[in-house]
Formats: structure tokens, C-alpha cells, sequence
């Protein structure tokens, strides 16, 4: 049995636990353990017995459980509640239609329990099968075929999320003599296009799962119909990469003309109803951290001031929205005069392009080691929220000494508040390459929405809880 099959038979019987638990759990809060309660002349019990079992099916029915859409990305997740809401809204449908007095308590007790669950039980195993994707394992293998610098950025995307499940195994380049992937044998080599039954002997030859088209490739409609055709016959997937980027699924809309499908891609634009909401959500939340926290935020105070001589709150110009300087607050974890040594240990440098960074740097004071360990020096910033210079979660706020080094296209991570929390603390913080880190402040830039920095918050926990990355 191949890994996908485990998973899927992993999968049915996740399910099936969480759809029994859930409706039994209805009925016996509903009902008790009394075998008197009715519904058309049926027993509440045989109810019982046949709501799970159609509750399961749907899930199957619709596509929830297909090996394509396992270990990343909402799909999953959607489909589970889709045929959750179809499932229940056909059961009202049928009980308005014939008359049948089903209890509401019943239906509205079973439907979010048993949602909830499933989605939480799908989470549960789609870390265990990350984990093992980490490694190495339980993985598509992907033949690439393309233009060397299409296969090149594709293949170091899927090594960048080995969680998404596929591994480059092989390259079939159009056009290069140079090798292209560094672990797997570059198959063939090509100057024109090639037939369908080229490539698909050269997926026999390399073992692999899918194929990718990648950009790059010059290809006929009619070798490409040809092609899915015969890749379909043996079960082989076909995977088309176009030279989008860094672009969010919510951006990107498909659409049929005259037998094409046509990619349309949306830019989200923070303003109007949108910008006000982002703002409001960041008044409240902030305001309500500052609230709770407020002792521990006194405590800290009081330990930084005791620690070391020098101000409790460090004071730094950062620059904002649209280029716009601030001052942004933090505990002081480092010397009074830290800014003065700066100069003597910019040799010393571990950081990554404009950025300074050091690990074991002589300037953090003993407190302000704890509070960087546990990201604790960053909550002044909640003051900067909730006044407006920055949001909760946004691009990572630089200094005027970065700024005036960016590139051009860098200069696009301005175009929104920088954030107490964003993609780049959630994805290593100090142990990103400058390359990874302007990639994820402009993925966030390209991509926002109100849904990404709910989720980013949520992570941020999580990343503060793992310290990794934090010095």
C-alpha cells in the first residue's frame, strides 16, 4: 500500500469517528438515553444510525478525500464544509418538502460539532503528513518539463514548501544544455518541440507521479490535448505552472472563452470600506492588548529598569506607509549605548543584505535576552497600533539606512503599514535570507486580505512559542 492510500484509509476513518461522535453526541444531548422520541413514525436512534453514514458518503461524494488537494493549501478544508452545508441544507430541504418534524436542536447541535471536528481532525493529520514531507517522504514526484530558468524557479519553490507534496525527480528541458536539477538527472535535452510520446516515455523512464508544463515551453494546443490524454490513460497527473508568481488563490479567476481557459489576476487594493475595517481591527485588538497585558507590560518595565541603567523604552526612527518616518517603541534589551557600538561590530555582521544582525550580540543585556527570546521587547509596539503608525500585522518596519539601499522594486513593501507581526515572523524572522524576507513583505503587499492577517496572528503565537529565529 503507497503512502496515498494509507493516508486516504487514515482519512475515511477520522471521518467516520468525528461524524458517529458528532451525531450521537447530538442525540444524546438532545434526547437523553430515553428510546421514546420519534420523527415521521422513525425511531430518533435508526435517525441516528443513518445520519453519519450519508454525512460520510457526501464527504467522499464530494472530492474531499482526493490525494491532489492533501497536505496544503483551504481546499481541503472547503470541500469539508461544502458538502457539510449541501449535506444538512438537502436534509432541511427534505424535511420542509415531506412534512418531517426533525428537532432543530437535534441538526443545529450535530452540524457545527461535527464540522468543527472534521476540519480539526484534517488539520491533525495534515501536520503528521508535513512532518513527514519534511523528511522526504509521502511525496508526488514531479517530472519538470520547460525552459532551464522556468524548471529552475519551479523546482526551488517546491523546495522552498516541501509540505505542498511534490518532489522534482527530473528535467526535460527545451532549449539548454545545462543541468537543472541538482539531485535528479536532467532526462533529455531538446532544441524544437517535442511529441507527446516523448515526454510521455520519459515520465516512464523517471518513475514519475505528475508532470509539470512549466514557462518556456513551446508546445501546440493539439501536442498538449494530445499529451493530457495519454498521460490520463496512465494515471499520471498533469500539472500546468504558469509564470505567475507569488500570487494569493483568492487573485486569481478562471474563465472559459471559446474552449481556452483564461487566467484573470486582481490586484486587492487597501482602501475605502476595507481600510477602514483593517483600521478598526487594529484599534480594538490593540486596545484590547494593552488592557490585558498592562500588568505584564508594568512588570517588564520595572525588571528593564532594575536590569541596567538606561530608559525602559527603546525609541527608534523606522520608516512607514508611503515613506513616512516614526518612531517606533520597544523594551530596551541591549545597552544604553548600543547605538554607539553599532559601528564597532558592523564586521561582525550575520545578517542577510541591508539587514544587521548578530546572535551572540555583546550589547543585549541579561533581561533583554529573555524578552528577545520570547519576542516579550515587542509589545510597546501595541502603542504604535493603536495610534496608527503601524498595524498588527503588516511588512516588517525598516530603518532609513535600509530604505535608502532598497531597489526599486523593493520599495513596493511601503505601500501598506508595517506590521508588529507579519509573513516574515512567522516564517523564521532573523533566520530568513533578505532575498526570503522582501519576497514575503511583498507576497503580503500583492496579496492582502483581511483572512491572511487573521491567520498570520494566529501563527504568530505559534512562532513566538517555537523562539525560532528569535536573537
Amino acid at each position: 500500500m503507497n503512502w496515498r492510500s494509507s493516508y486516504v484509509r487514515r482519512m475515511k476513518i477520522v471521518d467516520a469517528l468525528v461524524v458517529v461522535w458528532a451525531v450521537v453526541g447530538a442525540h444524546l444531548i438532545r434526547f437523553g438515553l430515553g428510546d421514546d422520541n420519534h420523527v415521521a413514525g422513525t425511531p430518533y436512534v435508526l435517525v441516528t444510525v443513518f445520519l453519519p453514514c450519508a454525512w460520510w458518503l457526501m464527504l467522499a461524494a464530494w472530492g474531499s478525500r482526493q490525494p491532489r488537494i492533501m497536505g496544503s493549501g483551504p481546499e481541503e478544508y472547503k470541500r469539508v464544509f461544502a458538502a457539510s452545508l449541501w449535506f444538512f441544507g438537502a436534509l432541511a430541504i427534505v424535511s420542509y418538502a415531506f412534512q418531517i418534524d426533525l428537532a432543530r436542536g437535534y441538526v443545529g447541535i450535530a452540524f457545527p460539532i461535527g464540522v468543527f471536528s472534521l476540519v480539526a481532525g484534517r488539520w491533525v493529520l495534515r501536520q503528521h503528513l508535513g512532518m513527514a514531507r519534511e523528511k522526504g517522504g509521502s511525496t508526488f514526484s514531479l517530472m519538470l518539463v520547460g525552459g532551464r530558468g522556468a524548471v529552475d524557479h519551479l523546482a526551488a519553490a517546491l523546495r522552498r514548501f516541501p509540505q505542498a507534496g511534490y518532489t522534482p525527480t527530473a528535467a526535460y528541458l527545451q532549449g539548454s544544455t545545462v543541468h537543472a536539477l541538482e539531485e535528479a538527472p536532467d532526462l533529455r535535452f531538446f532544441d524544437g518541440p517535442p511529441t507527446a510520446s516523448a515526454i510521455l516515455n520519459a515520465v516512464r523512464e523517471c518513475g514519475a507521479d505528475a508532470v509539470a508544463l512549466t514557462a518556456g515551453l513551446h508546445l501546440p494546443p493539439s501536442t498538449i490535448r494530445q499529451l493530457g490524454w495519454e498521460l490520463a490513460a496512465a494515471n499520471i497527473g498533469l500539472i500546468v505552472a504558469p509564470a505567475l508568481t507569488d500570487i494569493a488563490g483568492p487573485r486569481i479567476h478562471m474563465q472559459q472563452v471559446a474552449g481556452l481557459p483564461l487566467i484573470h489576476v486582481t490586484t486587492p487594493k487597501l482602501e475605502g470600506g476595507k481600510k477602514v475595517v483593517k483600521r478598526l481591527f487594529d484599534v480594538v485588538l490593540s486596545g484590547l492588548l494593552l488592557v490585558c497585558f498592562s500588568p505584564l507590560l508594568l512588570a517588564i518595565a520595572a525588571i528593564v529598569k532594575l536590569d541596567s541603567p538606561g530608559p525602559v523604552l527603546f525609541k527608534q526612527e523606522r520608516v512607514g506607509i508611503k515613506g513616512t518616518p516614526f518612531v517606533m517603541l520597544k523594551f530596551r534589551s541591549m545597552d544604553a549605548d548600543a547605538e554607539v557600538q553599532l559601528a564597532e561590530l558592523q564586521n561582525l555582521n550575520e545578517g542577510h543584505g541591508v539587514l544587521f544582525k548578530l546572535k551572540a550580540d555583546p550589547r543585549v543585556t541579561r533581561v533583554g535576552a529573555v524578552l528577545r527570546r520570547y519576542s516579550l521587547d515587542e509589545l510597546p509596539q501595541l502603542l504604535n497600533a493603536f495610534s496608527g503608525s503601524m498595524s498588527l500585522v503588516g511588512p516588517r518596519p525598516p530603518l532609513p539606512t535600509e530604505v535608502n539601499a532598497y531597489e526599486e522594486h523593493v520599495r513596493r513593501r511601503l505601500v501598506v503599514k508595517p506590521g508588529l507581526t507579519g509573513l516574515w515572523q512567522v516564517s523564521g524572522r532573523s533566520n530568513l535570507s533578505w532575498q526570503d524576507s522582501v519576497r514575503l513583505d511583498l507576497y503580503y503587499v500583492e496579496n492582502w486580505s483581511m483572512t491572511a492577517d487573521l491567520v498570520i496572528l494566529f501563527r504568530t503565537l505559534r512562532a513566538v512559542l517555537k523562539r525560532d529565529g528569535a536573537y
